[in-house]
């Protein structure tokens, strides 16, 4: 956004209310500290009261999200929030594997010094999340930091995919993992300091085992078949093999 966006047209849009980009930005972020529960439905006029704001640019940002599975819309229900499956989950880190570990292959053979003190900055940040216990905010910042990986290598069309990718991933760490506080502080800091030391093989490996490690914690290779509405209702519609009496 240029500095006529910002002190024009869309400084008067805040004081009226939050514009489409900051709400879906917001909701983003609530993700990302994983404040929104998966499943749970939201609704247009729940948000609208919340940001000030008219239903239609609530619409706009609930669509875009929509779009990207954020959101899932059902006739007559409206918006649930996603509740990715583990075969879900599976997919998404198969692909986060197809793409992260070569960009950080290539930021490390192209970074700048402003790219390495970028990157320094976030890992400093996070850790004094760490430090004050602050949960919510760690988990955001660990999230952030593939996005920040992703602005660096300069490529919009990444920017767009591993958004969506790490929000989803963080609503299936919600549903799926059993004890996620946040990516472990060693992880991230390996990463760095391979591309510091413009190593793409050594930045690589480290992204690989970073992702291995978060589909360990989403336990993806669990081949318990999910509960799904389809199959609960060829289980109710086979009968019962037994009526149990309970009075």
């Amino acid at each position: 956004m240029d500095d006529e966006d910002i002190s024009g047209e869309s400084s008067a849009k805040r004081r009226h209310g939050y514009t489409e980009q900051e709400i879906t930005r917001r909701l983003i972020e609530a993700i990302f500290e994983q404040r929104l529960p998966p499943g749970e439905r939201i609704t247009e006029t729940q948000l609208a009261g919340i940001f000030g704001v008219s239903r239609s640019v609530v619409r706009l940002s609930m669509s875009k999200l929509s779009d990207i599975g954020v959101f899932r819309k059902t006739p007559n229900l409206g918006y649930t929030i996603a509740a990715p499956s583990r075969a879900e989950a599976r997919m998404m880190l198969n692909v986060r594997k197809m793409i992260e570990p070569d960009m950080v292959r290539s930021i490390a053979m192209s970074r700048s010094a402003a790219d390495i003190q970028r990157l320094a900055d976030h890992i400093a940040i996070e850790e004094a999340a760490r430090q004050a216990g602050d949960r919510s905010k760690l988990v955001r910042l660990t999230g952030e930091f593939h996005l920040k990986l992703a602005e660096i290598s300069g490529n919009v069309y990444l920017v767009h995919i591993l958004t969506q990718l790490q929000v989803l991933t963080c609503l299936a760490i919600l549903v799926h993992a059993e004890s996620e506080t946040g990516c472990p502080r060693d992880e991230h800091s390996s990463i760095v300091s391979a591309i510091v030391e413009g190593d793409g093989d050594k930045a690589a490996a480290g992204m690989m085992h970073h992702l291995t490690h978060i589909s360990e914690e989403l336990q993806i290779d669990n081949l318990r078949p999910e509960p799904s509405l389809e199959s609960a209702l060829r289980w109710l519609g086979a009968g019962p093999e037994s009526l149990i009496c309970t009075s």
